[in-house]
């Protein structure tokens, strides 16, 4: 299955034209100026290189002889899309194991895991994803007892949909030595049946590890499977790009595999998971662009506190359905501190996770301090921002911070977020025109595979601030609803600047590299509803066509 996967991906590679002037004609273009307006066209000359040599406006010439010729319909041609924040082996594995992301309760995610299992009585380990108690009627998490009932035979480990928190049967908690003697990890928490007791089945943030690492490793050929299967899944969304949070050296070498056998078809920009992958794949600084700039190691991703879901986001007081707890700080201020001076000393872009509003506050904090040593451009990055004390929004606005957000994380997460903050704190959450108005760029994401990698649900969330549901009426805290320029820059020019790639690529402007999609309506000026619905007919990456949705089936 591997093997016929990725021959069938080189082949694909390989049945492209190679490089040659290219005209792109007829086409009802929308890219973003240098001023963040937006820009009409109808047509894009291409060099051999794959960069643009010419953005043509109507009335304008059209080259005399040109190697290929592509009709555009009148079809609306926009940018490549960018995913500033997403995972993208992790995209891959969670298409091909267990996915249990939409279960409505939990004897639904209870049949899809026997399911699964009797489909695959191969497996050592039964492994999958995308659990959320919050989903179920009952709101618990699920415990051992639960996974054994259905599985009893080998072990089983699942990730919660934000990758905070595993579930794990009792052959799975053996294997990995997890008993009541077992003591809560710094950052982490064991779920028990009763104080200090046995471990109930759920292990939050930092204690996960305790059964990562007995689950068995995978193949490189796996990990050229993932990384193939999830290119697909973002080339047909338009994702002509993605920052990935947290690359592994075995992520990393899967990447330069399929950049040395030409299979890398959409751009990559790497950060290291910890400062020792960082120097492992990076050495002395960043490293050089590869592959026609379609990979490079960038920096490094850290983690603050845990997630909102599983209550290991770290609030500034006690959450307001569970007083007895403030959350996780995964990393200390010292620990924090230490580990991005260690980057910044050899110029490696700092990202950290930070979701709380104290884990906000400390991040900015460490970043102020820091600033005052590692001066110069170094585009601190805060990835998720999602809750933040009003009173520490302006401090965003200095030092050339990036905030890097995912839109569909707030329609996704509203009832819960009401939950979990109570009404007095909902206004710094998801602040992202606040956050904007200070000067701060904005970055959006996905998340993937916590969410869909789809940046048209992510552009209608954030010029509504509602679900696909159309809920709540008027949008959810509307005050923080960006425009579909400030949204579409987020998902391009601005994710681009974001993993020091301007110039490269993110607009369609001469020079930068060729990354357009072909899409059935202008997203400008379709409503949201027809956003969201929004067809990729075509996505090209560096001039190539890469995704061609009419020949899909």
């Amino acid at each position: 299955m591997t093997r016929r996967l990725l021959t069938a991906a080189a082949a694909f590679a390989l049945a492209l034209p190679a490089q040659a002037d290219t005209l792109v004609d007829n086409v009802d273009g929308v890219t973003l100026d240098a001023t963040g307006g937006i820009e009409h066209f109808n047509g894009l000359l291409i060099g051999n290189d794959g960069r643009i040599v010419q953005v043509l406006h109507r009335g304008e010439k059209r080259p005399g002889k040109v190697d290929y010729l592509v009709d555009g319909k009148g079809q609306v041609l926009m940018p490549g899309l960018i995913d500033a924040h997403a995972h993208v082996s992790s995209i891959g594995f969670a298409a091909l194991t267990l996915d249990l992301s939409g279960t409505r309760s939990l004897e639904e995610a209870k049949t899809r895991i026997a399911a699964y299992a009797k489909a695959h009585p191969d497996r050592r380990w039964i492994l999958g994803r995308g659990w959320n108690q919050e989903l179920w009627s009952v709101k618990r998490f699920p415990t051992a007892a639960d996974l054994d009932a259905v599985v009893g035979d080998r072990p089983v480990w699942l990730s919660r949909v934000d990758g905070h928190a595993g579930w794990a049967n009792s052959r799975a908690l053996a294997a990995a030595g997890v008993t009541a003697l077992t003591k809560d990890p710094a950052g982490g928490r064991i779920e028990r049946a009763a104080p200090g007791g046995k471990p109930a089945g759920v292990l939050v943030d930092n204690a996960m590890a305790l059964i990562d690492k007995v689950v068995p490793e995978p193949r490189p050929e796996d990990r050229d499977m993932a990384l193939e299967t999830a290119q697909q899944q973002l080339l047909k969304r338009g994702v002509t790009a993605v920052a990935d949070m947290g690359t592994g050296i075995e992520d990393w070498q899967a990447f330069r595999r399929a950049g040395d056998n030409g299979t890398l078809r959409i751009r990559i920009m790497a950060y290291a998971s910890g400062t020792g992958a960082m120097e492992l794949i990076g050495g002395p600084g960043p490293t050089p662009w590869l592959y026609d700039d379609r990979l490079r190691l960038n920096g490094v991703k850290l983690y603050m506190d845990g997630a909102l879901g599983s209550r290991g986001a770290s609030l500034k007081t006690p959450y307001a359905d569970a007083p007895a707890t403030k959350g996780l700080r995964i990393t200390n201020d010292t620990q924090l501190k230490n580990m991005m001076s260690r980057a910044a000393l050899d110029h490696f872009q700092v990202a950290v996770h930070a979701i709380g509003d104290a884990a906000n506050a400390a991040l900015l904090t460490a970043i102020e301090d820091l600033s005052l040593t590692y001066t110069g451009d170094r585009r601190w990055r805060i990835e998720h921002a999602q809750i933040t004390d009003p009173a520490d929004i302006a401090r965003f606005g200095k030092n050339g911070i990036i905030a890097s957000m995912q839109p569909v994380h707030q329609t996704s997460d509203r009832l819960m977020a009401e939950a979990r903050l109570g009404p007095g704190r909902l206004s710094g959450a998801y602040a992202w025109k606040s956050i904007a108005a200070t000067g701060a760029r904005l970055a959006f994401g996905s998340d993937a595979p916590v969410e869909l990698p789809d940046p048209f649900a992510g552009l209608a969330a954030a010029v509504t601030r509602q679900g696909a549901d159309g809920e709540p009426f008027g949008g959810w805290q509307p005050q923080e609803r960006t425009t579909r320029e400030q949204a579409l820059a987020a998902y391009t020019a601005n994710a681009a600047y974001a993993g020091f790639a301007e110039g490269r690529f993110g607009r369609l402007v001469r020079g930068e590299r060729a990354d357009f999609l072909l899409v059935d309506r202008d997203p400008l000026l379709s409503s949201p509803a027809e956003l969201r619905q929004t067809r990729v007919v075509q996505t090209w990456v560096g001039g190539r066509l890469m995704f061609d949705g009419t020949k899909t089936p």
